[in-house]
């Protein structure tokens, strides 16, 4: 089991920055002012050879009401509770502040391993502030420069210790278990689908995506059981674009919770600018997006935009709309929401629509489900008679138009790729075949293939029909 390390401390004392550092890239947004960070967010941290788990938190702030500040602080003391190791980092330029201290006792209160990391500790300018952390009382201070990477060498040496101490913990638990258990042998059947099913190594990326306030992190809340993710009525709460590990069933799922877009003429702030880019980034690294749409105000500009982006990255797709239970007229409603769909988004016919709500987690298993669905359509593979058998039909019924005066003849088809399935047709003169006649057969594949709402893509390229000796252009 890795050793889990949460990095923690006030605002804007630079626990980003280090995470980046020890995880070996931009994951953590980094900015000037405090409090960038609101969700804790995990990566896998290396030093040399050494790995374990970091985790990044928010800015500790003197709140116990139920405000955004107060709701940040229950992440970091989460984070607290879960972690092997504390890593409490204070600004070194800046000495200790009466916040450091109260943040000191209750680190003191928390029955963990707490090492004391002042960070921004080159230059003469810090000699002050690492004196001063002694008063703090946990001991002696690691001088540190995240941004620069000095003092990564004395972090070494602490987790290593961690790391140590927790593989001789498990060892003597792993004797005394065995001196314990009976001496019984146990049969698995290779055949058995339950053992045999299960494959670790077999995870699905997942982001869900969508405008500001519509439910994002509640979601994901309420999939993983736990208020994993800061939610609120505030729009644009979540800034970082955060993985959730969770199962559902057998399968291990990568959920990504990302930041609320809106159109671009509205984001003007540098910091949200950065938090829209995490989640574009989010959407090219997913395998299936989730778009959230609000049922009180679903298919706006915005969403439609976020729907064509997710099949332009050749992304699977599955619309949720959220918030259903607020919805009267279901049946009118969702009759109205699938024309719309199918007329603003013709690109993506026959797209899953799932109804739900994610506060109270109605409909879950039917999201899913079509996840999966959508998951097994986008990895299609079609052999290429099967294909070339589909062609000869569809350009029997429907021949390709002549341009000036000369007959398009199309030739053969091949499938190159799946994730997204992508085909290549080999045609007469590629330049002149219609994007309506390119439609027709995308269509075509969708209805044959059963694959609704998955982007596919089309080739045409010149030449003959490479398997066929003596077959020449007419």
């Amino acid at each position: 089991m890795s050793v889990r390390v949460a990095i923690v401390g006030r605002p804007n004392v630079g626990k980003s920055t280090l995470f980046n550092r020890l995880v070996g890239q931009r994951l953590a947004l980094v900015d000037d002012r405090p409090g960038v960070t609101r969700d804790r967010r995990e990566g896998e941290g290396r030093i040399g050879a050494l790995t374990f788990t970091v985790v990044d938190t928010a800015g500790f702030e003197d709140a116990t009401d139920n405000s955004l500040e107060a709701r940040m602080r229950r992440q970091t003391e989460a984070a607290i509770r879960e972690a092997d190791l504390i890593l409490f980092m204070i600004d070194a330029r800046s000495g200790v502040t009466p916040l450091d201290e109260q943040f000191g006792q209750l680190l003191r209160r928390a029955d963990k391993p707490v090492h004391l990391v002042a960070n921004k500790a080159e230059g003469r300018a810090a000699d002050a502030g690492l004196l001063e952390a002694y008063s703090l009382g946990l001991g002696e201070p690691v001088p540190l420069s995240a941004e620069h990477g000095l003092g990564l060498s004395d972090l070494h040496d602490i987790i290593l210790d961690m790391v140590e101490a927790r593989q001789a913990e498990e060892e003597t638990q792993e004797e005394d278990f065995t001196l314990s258990m009976p001496e019984t042998e146990v049969d698995i059947d290779p055949d058995d689908e339950s053992v045999a099913r299960w494959d670790p190594t077999r995870a699905l990326n997942l982001a869900i995506v969508g405008r500001p306030n519509v439910g994002k992190s509640t979601l994901i809340n309420t999939l993983v059981g736990e208020d994993r993710l800061l939610t609120g009525p505030e729009a644009g709460i979540t800034r970082d674009s955060i993985m959730v590990p969770w199962h559902w069933h057998d399968r291990e799922i990568r959920l990504v919770d990302t930041a609320g877009m809106r159109r671009r003429a509205k984001v003007q702030e540098k910091l949200e600018k950065l938090a829209v880019s995490d989640s574009l980034r989010s959407i090219q690294y997913a395998e299936i997006v989730v778009l959230m749409i609000d049922a009180t105000q679903p298919f706006e500009k915005q969403d439609l935009q976020l729907a064509d982006l997710v099949e332009r990255e050749g992304r699977g797709l599955v619309i949720a709309i959220n918030k259903w239970d607020l919805v009267k007229d279901k049946n009118a409603v969702l009759a109205d929401l699938r024309e719309a769909c199918e007329r603003l988004l013709p690109q993506l016919r026959g797209v899953p629509l799932v109804t739900l709500s994610g506060l109270r987690g109605t409909n879950i298993p039917k999201l899913m489900q079509a996840v999966l669905d959508i998951e097994r359509r986008w990895n299609t593979r079609i052999s290429t008679a099967r294909l070339n058998r589909w062609l000869s039909a569809m350009t029997e019924g429907h021949p390709p138009p002549a341009v000036a005066g000369r007959r398009l003849k199309i030739r053969y088809a091949t499938q190159v790729k799946s994730r997204p399935p992508t085909f290549v047709i080999f045609c007469s003169r590629p330049d002149a075949l219609p994007k309506s006649y390119l439609r027709y057969l995308t269509n075509g594949l969708r209805d044959t293939f059963d694959m609704p709402g998955t982007p596919i893509r089309i080739w045409v390229r010149a030449g003959d029909n490479p398997y066929v000796k003596g077959d020449k252009k007419r």
